[in-house]
């Protein structure tokens, strides 16, 4: 099982690489998991998602948001 540490590193790293495009991103590549039917995978990328988007409604301690 991957761990919750592991996901949120992948949320941010897809952040900082695609920015506002990250969670299509990660859609994309759970829809892919899907359609090979690779459960796991796509449960993967399913907590990822959801980890870009909890990332994203966070304000940092600067009061700034975080994208």
């Amino acid at each position: 099982m991957t761990s919750d540490l592991d996901i949120y590193r992948t949320a941010l790293v897809l952040i900082r690489q695609h920015g506002a495009n990250a969670a299509i991103y990660a859609s994309m590549r759970h829809d892919e998991f899907l359609g090979a039917g690779d459960i796991e995978g796509s449960g993967v990328w399913k907590r990822v998602l959801a980890a870009i988007d909890a990332l994203s409604a966070e304000k940092r301690p600067d009061g700034t948001w975080l994208q």
